[in-house]
């Protein structure tokens, strides 16, 4: 259906947007919020600059990196070493709370209200918000979650504990050797849960989580519900911002809501059933 669209930036008066998004979100039945990377980018989850900087200063000046995402998939020599990095990954950005509460005001918006939430970040952070866990499906896995790496088996790990434990006591860019995660069943080397290549662990919580998105979708596709897009790029929109499209053009009492700095846009389809604010979104959830 959207083969061909052209896209319009929004023109309207910024504040105009706002009021009417708050009175679509009071009247709505129902509000299925897709978030991307950039609601954490707003949240002050950056992977690169001073907070890339303050982190790994040992990396950068060893290998030169310039952030912190393509720094993950360096093949490093040795596990002692990836694990070093890794631990200090996943410390930060799953185990460290956010620095600016953008999750927070997220929640006050839709708490009490009939919410669920698609996201493809995996730090966490709308849990850590108060969020109820069953209404989030993290499609994409989880920071906090191992798995084999083969993979021999599809049932993930919580890796809190150890993650910690080689945060402490890494030296000179090392861990312990005996800190190296091994898979319990068939002795590979473990690996994150994060969707990256076919070996992606969709474990039964996961399945749980897609059929509880599949069953708020099919109860409130023609009921007025809002499609509310948070800071998704370009890099997986297969995932949310084109189903929010597709199910809005299905549904004449749906609104099409997109918050995203540099970003926001709608086909032409849709246009007179969407609202477009091109802004930072930390800034308009606390206008809201």
């Amino acid at each position: 259906m959207f083969s061909k669209i052209t896209t319009t930036k929004s023109t309207n008066n910024y504040w105009d947007n706002i009021e009417k998004v708050k009175i679509k979100i009071q009247s709505a039945d129902a509000i299925l919020i897709g978030a991307g990377a950039g609601l954490s980018t707003s949240a002050g989850f950056t992977y690169s600059g001073r907070r890339f900087e303050d982190n790994f200063p040992d990396f950068i000046a060893k290998y030169k990196f310039k952030d912190m995402y393509s720094a993950g998939f360096y093949p490093y020599n040795t596990l002692e070493e990836h694990w070093a990095y890794w631990s200090r990954y996943i410390f930060i950005n799953r185990y460290q709370n956010a620095p600016k509460n953008v999750y927070h005001d997220l929640y006050d918006l839709v708490q009490g209200k009939n919410y669920f939430v698609l996201t493809t970040n995996v730090d966490h952070c709308f849990q850590k918000a108060g969020f109820d866990k069953h209404r989030l499906f993290y499609t994409q896995g989880d920071y906090g979650l191992w798995q084999c790496s083969k993979p021999c088996h599809t049932k993930t790990y919580d890796n809190e504990p150890l993650i910690k434990k080689m945060v402490a006591e890494q030296k000179d860019m090392r861990i312990p050797s005996a800190l190296v995660p091994y898979c319990p069943i068939c002795g590979a080397p473990m690996s994150m849960n994060l969707r990256s290549d076919s070996t992606f662990v969709e474990d039964n919580g996961w399945h749980m989580a897609a059929d509880r998105y599949q069953t708020f979708m099919s109860r409130h596709k023609d009921l007025h519900i809002i499609y509310l897009e948070l800071g998704v790029g370009g890099n997986t929109p297969g995932i949310i911002k084109y189903p929010f499209w597709q199910m809005t053009a299905a549904n004449p009492k749906a609104i099409y809501v997109c918050f995203n700095y540099g970003e926001a846009y709608v086909p032409e389809e849709i246009a007179k059933r969407s609202i477009c604010i091109n802004a930072d979104i930390g800034k308009i959830l606390k206008q809201l």
